[in-house]
């Protein structure tokens, strides 16, 4: 991985000054989640007059957080959450959209600003519906204007329900936490009262086991160690030839390791014989593994086309119906069911200069994560997607200097992320409080749709 030199220089006090002056782009130092650190420091805003604002407040009251209704003109704000539940026109927008442009000059670094609004699609009437779409559009608007790091994200209740509901909770912390520092203009939506929250917020995975395909090295590597670190056990699977890889990350995770093509058909119970075997029960699937094959469509050849299919896609499809029809992977205890996560891409929601078969397969993996949640909603359990941006991997490293440094300054903060980005936004997605949230791609891009 290359390191960014021009963000470490633009953080110092002559870069500060010479890049101010040139009007060059300044990223910020990110705040990324340590679990040692507080959720969040300074006072948090929440603004609007509806029931289901007391109760957001209530809940942030009971992380210890100092939750203000208002502040002094010149006192810092560390996150502002603006709640538009009861909008009913887009007039009614107008009081707590102004009262949150007031306070955004006095925000921190790294501050959160979390729009919360009922589903767009959840209303036929037409007033309705324009003023919940009219709060994703300036989410997405403000977004592009939040400075030093700072980042605006939606919080989508459906129709009935209760903001008290565990998942709301749980997305409301992942927004506000480090966790979601390269996660910017981006909409989670919790459909029901699925979820549980953990008794340990450091450890919420304690006692599941996470099988994570592709673990050998860049985000694979990451995911099974961020995993590992909030409490799971980790089987890390690759590809034979990252034999040596593979052995070096699961011993770091303490976990066991399982060489593996999974374009084989029978990857799926391979997996899970490995699971029963080692741990009696499987309770997380990461699909990760990935290749690209890149070529102008012109150009492109059959088996171009066909491994980039095979591994990306059709692989996760053949495992996921293996997976689903076991009882190894079904056991809900307490509500919380099994979690399935595909790695899709942003050039399966842009697409991408010399990535037909890449975007078509990374679409393929957002197509599947849909049509798939039903099935995982009768056992309690979820399936989504991250789909990453520019990020910090082996890959990025070899793309030509200028290009490179292009890609990291096209998003709203003026950076690439880092393979951790991906893996904390994974952690809180197979975690029993985001029980509620399924089918759903969030991006992980900084705001951008650079290809993967």
């Amino acid at each position: 991985m290359v390191k960014d030199t021009y963000t470490e220089f633009a953080n110092s006090s002559l870069g500060e000054k010479i890049t101010k002056t040139l009007g060059l782009p300044q990223p910020a130092k990110l705040r990324r989640y340590r679990p040692e650190a507080p959720l969040i420091e300074g006072p948090t805003v929440v603004l609007g007059s509806s029931e289901a604002s007391d109760i957001l407040a209530d809940q942030l009251v009971s992380w210890d957080l100092d939750v203000r209704r208002h502040v002094g003109r010149r006192e810092k704000v560390a996150a502002v959450v603006a709640v538009f539940d009861t909008a009913q026109t887009p007039a009614d927008l107008s009081e707590t959209v102004l009262a949150l442009g007031g306070l955004l000059k006095q925000l921190k670094s790294s501050a959160r600003v979390i729009t919360v609004f009922r589903d767009p699609q959840g209303n036929e009437d037409p007033a309705v519906t324009a003023a919940r779409k009219g709060v994703e559009g300036l989410t997405r608007s403000l977004a592009h204007e939040m400075r030093a790091g700072g980042t605006a994200n939606g919080l989508i209740l459906s129709e009935e329900l209760d903001a008290a509901a565990p998942s709301v909770s749980g997305a409301l912390r992942f927004l506000l936490s480090g966790r979601s520092a390269f996660v910017s203009g981006q909409f989670i939506t919790v459909q029901n009262t699925n979820g549980v929250l953990p008794d340990e917020w450091t450890q919420p995975l304690a006692g599941q086991v996470a099988v994570v395909t592709g673990a050998a090295r860049g985000i694979g590597a990451a995911i099974a160690k961020i995993l590992r670190r909030d409490g799971a056990e980790i089987i890390a699977v690759d590809i034979p030839a990252a034999g040596e890889s593979l052995a070096g990350v699961a011993n770091e995770v303490s976990g066991t390791a399982l060489q593996l093509d999974i374009t084989a058909e029978d990857a799926g119970d391979r997996i899970l014989a490995h699971a029963e075997q080692h741990y009696g029960r499987l309770d997380i699937v990461v699909h990760n593994a990935g290749i690209t094959r890149d070529k102008l469509l012109a150009n492109m050849d059959p088996s171009r086309w066909d491994s980039v299919i095979a591994v990306n896609i059709e692989s996760q499809l053949r495992m996921n119906r293996t997976f689903l029809e076991s009882e190894l992977f079904n056991r809900p205890e307490a509500g919380v069911g099994p979690r399935i996560v595909s790695l899709a891409s942003t050039s399966g929601i842009a697409g991408n200069r010399g990535q037909t078969n890449y975007a078509a397969s990374k679409s393929g993996v957002i197509g599947m994560v849909s049509a798939t949640s039903a099935q995982l909603e009768a056992r309690h359990g979820t399936i989504n997607a991250v789909a990453p941006g520019f990020i910090e991997t082996e890959m990025t490293a070899k793309m030509p200097f200028a290009t490179r440094e292009v890609a990291r300054r096209l998003n709203s903060l003026n950076q690439g992320g880092l393979p951790e980005d991906v893996a904390e936004t994974i952690a809180y997605l197979v975690s029993p409080a985001a029980g509620g949230t399924s089918g759903l791609t969030l991006r992980v891009c900084g705001q951008n749709l650079v290809g993967a």
